[in-house]
């Protein structure tokens, strides 16, 4: 697992001990920064579930002005930490050792505002619709700002209510949902 573009590029990144934490593959999120890579630039970037951060850190690297951590495993917590310091952004990278609904609360009673949310929950276990309906309940995603959700290619979609599916990209077992605010029409 490494930094793939930027100026971080090349840097290695520490995975999280233990198989909670499944680290989305370079293959993956060099193609899901093909596809965001040109909103990257001075966007503030949310990154929920974060494990070690390495989407996070990527898009910081690719120029981002911030990106803030929401993760509550303690190993991952720690990898986190190891890559900011491996790549110096501490100072453009916020940690929050909390779930990601109470990052939502927190971020919100801050008056913090997202480009981009990035999340990688756990698969099947039905927290991309929470966490969805979270963000939709608060102020934290800008109104035009662009919701990244990973799961697992053959999982059903989750219900996004609020929220009108984009696009859809799959890579290999990985599969990244695109969601903007507003139902279709």
């Amino acid at each position: 697992m490494r930094v793939i573009a930027g100026t971080a590029r090349r840097t290695v990144l520490t995975a999280p001990s233990g198989t909670d934490t499944r680290p989305t593959s370079d293959r993956a999120k060099e193609g899901l920064f093909n596809i965001i890579g040109p909103l990257i630039v001075g966007a503030r970037f949310l990154d929920l579930f974060s494990g070690s951060g390495a989407i996070g850190i990527e898009a910081l690297s690719r120029g981002a002005s911030e990106a803030v951590f929401a993760e509550q495993a303690k190993p991952a917590l720690e990898a986190l930490r190891k890559n900011l310091a491996s790549v110096k952004m501490e100072a453009a990278g916020i940690i929050i050792p909390a779930s990601a609904l109470n990052a939502i609360g927190q971020l919100e009673r801050e008056g913090r505002e997202f480009d981009i949310v990035f999340m990688d929950p756990p698969y099947d276990k039905g927290l991309i619709e929470g966490t969805i309906s979270g963000l939709l309940n608060s102020s934290v995603l800008t109104k035009d700002g662009l919701v990244i959700a990973e799961t697992e290619t053959g999982l059903p979609l989750p219900q996004a209510d609020g929220f009108t599916l984009e696009r859809q990209r799959d890579y290999g077992r990985t599969r990244f949902l695109f969601y903007r605010k507003g139902d279709a029409e």
